[in-house]
C-alpha cells in the first residue's frame, strides 16, 4: 500500500472536534494553500477560491449558520440542530469553500464547443481542492467533516466576509483535534461498484 492511499482511506468524518492542536494557524492556512494550489482543474481553470476561518471569524460562521436555520426547522428539531452545530463551533477552523462564477462563464465564452460542462468541471475541481485539503489536514494529524449549509448561508457569509458576488459557495470543512474516533465504514459490494474489461 502506498503512502498516498494510506493517506486517503486515514482520511475520514470527524465529528468530535476540539482545539488541541499543536499546529499554528499560520502552518494550517500554509497547509491549506498548497493542497488547493496542487490539485488539477479542467483548462488549468484554477477556480477554486478558499476562504480560512479561525478563532472568532470561525465562531460566527456557526452562529450565522444557526440564525439562518432557526426559521426553516421545525422547533421540536432544532435543539437537535444546535447541538450539531455547537459540535462544529467547537473545533479549530473552518475552510469554505466556493469556485469563480466568473472563470467558468469567460472558458464558456472561450470554448462554446464545451460550454455545457464548464460548470460540471469546476464542480470536480472543487471537489478534488476539497478532498485534498481534507486528507492534507488528516495527514497533520487533524481531524474534519465536511458541511453542506450552502445555499441557506451564501448570503450571510457574503456579507460577513465581503465575499466577490462571483464566488459560489460549496461546502463547509470544519476542522480541529480529534477528540473522537470515526465510526466504522461500510462499503458496498465491488461488483456494484467496479467493472473491468481485458
Amino acid at each position: 500500500m502506498t503512502n498516498f492511499l494510506n493517506a486517503i482511506k486515514s482520511r475520514r468524518s470527524i465529528y468530535a472536534l476540539g482545539r488541541n492542536v499543536s499546529l499554528s494557524e499560520t502552518e494550517i492556512e500554509d497547509l491549506i494553500k498548497e493542497a488547493v494550489k496542487a490539485s488539477p482543474s479542467a483548462f488549468n481553470a484554477q477556480s477554486t477560491r478558499v476562504v480560512i476561518l479561525f478563532g472568532d471569524a470561525h465562531e460566527k460562521l456557526w452562529d450565522l449558520t444557526e440564525a439562518a436555520l432557526e426559521p426553516l426547522t421545525p422547533v421540536e428539531a432544532f435543539e437537535g440542530t444546535k447541538q450539531k452545530l455547537a459540535s462544529f463551533k467547537a473545533g479549530f477552523g473552518t475552510v469554505l469553500f466556493f469556485y469563480n462564477e466568473e472563470t467558468v462563464t469567460n472558458l464558456q465564452e472561450q470554448f462554446a464547443l464545451y460550454a455545457d460542462n464548464f460548470p460540471v468541471w469546476a464542480e470536480q475541481s472543487n471537489g478534488i481542492a476539497t478532498a485534498n485539503t481534507w486528507t492534507a489536514l488528516s495527514e497533520a494529524g487533524l481531524g474534519a467533516s465536511l458541511q453542506h449549509y450552502n445555499p441557506v448561508i451564501d448570503d450571510a457569509v457574503a456579507k460577513e466576509w465581503a465575499i466577490p458576488a462571483n464566488w459560489k459557495l460549496r461546502s463547509q470543512l470544519v476542522f480541529g483535534s480529534k477528540e473522537a474516533k470515526a465510526g466504522e465504514k461500510e462499503f458496498l459490494p465491488e461488483s456494484e461498484r467496479f467493472r473491468v474489461f481485458k
